[in-house]
């Protein structure tokens, strides 16, 4: 085999894997995926859904966010390119909202619809943002309902781990350690810390500013003896 031919080939090979590694990069990012900015439990997050292709190739209309029963309330972000609505459900029982009041109904969905139907093949994001619930470990699914110009796609498939990731996958979330207070500002002691730290840096301030004017003074004395001699 000649060295042209030889590295021709392996040039195709390297195409082909590419290609290979390409394509399923792209079935990969052709969910409706989900990103929390933080997973702790107890604490606020936002998550960003994002959607970068149609039904088919179909230009995406809506999209339908299933909130789990978890949730009580959601704050929607938003998106210029959409206009937003909350659809409300009663509960069987008033719930805590965490603030001291009570509440007796919960945002069930919430339904982003497209001012501009999004081409398939542009991407674009919606986000809420709402309380995590206190516990470790637990696994929030928030099932989308994909409307385009011609179809829909419904990302409402569960799975556990370790099982094979299914077609249409539901975007999730799954809990991790708490951190601090939950909102973001750290206990008591850690906030008086930085108020410690400020006084010991004040009197090494001043204690600095002591034994300048000491060092001053010297010199000053110093210059006299010398002028004196002279």
């Amino acid at each position: 085999m000649s060295f042209a031919h030889h590295a021709a080939r392996t040039a195709a090979l390297t195409l082909g894997s590419s290609a290979l590694v390409v394509a399923a990069a792209g079935a990969a990012s052709a969910h409706v995926s989900v990103t929390p900015s933080s997973t702790a439990a107890g604490s606020y997050a936002v998550l960003t859904f994002s959607v970068g292709h149609g039904c088919g190739t179909s230009p995406t209309t809506r999209l339908a966010v299933q909130l789990p029963e978890q949730v009580l309330s959601v704050t929607p972000t938003v998106n210029p390119n959409w206009t937003v609505e909350k659809t409300m459900e009663k509960l069987e029982s008033p719930a805590s909202d965490g603030h001291g009041s009570e509440q007796t109904e919960r945002v069930a969905e919430v339904v982003y619809t497209a001012r501009t139907p999004l081409a398939d093949g542009l991407r674009d994001t919606i986000a809420l943002q709402l309380p995590l619930p206190e516990k470790e470990g637990e696994k929030l699914v928030f099932p989308v309902i994909q409307t385009c110009e011609e179809g829909e796609t419904a990302w409402t498939q569960t799975y556990e781990e370790g099982q094979d990731e299914p077609e249409s996958p539901a975007p999730f979330v799954v809990t991790t350690a708490a951190e601090g207070d939950g909102h973001g500002h750290g206990d008591a002691k850690a906030q008086e810390e930085p108020a410690e730290a400020g006084t010991g840096s004040d009197t090494l301030g001043w204690a600095g500013v002591a034994l300048g004017a000491l060092g001053l003074v010297a010199g000053g004395v110093a210059l006299g003896r010398t002028r004196n001699r002279g």
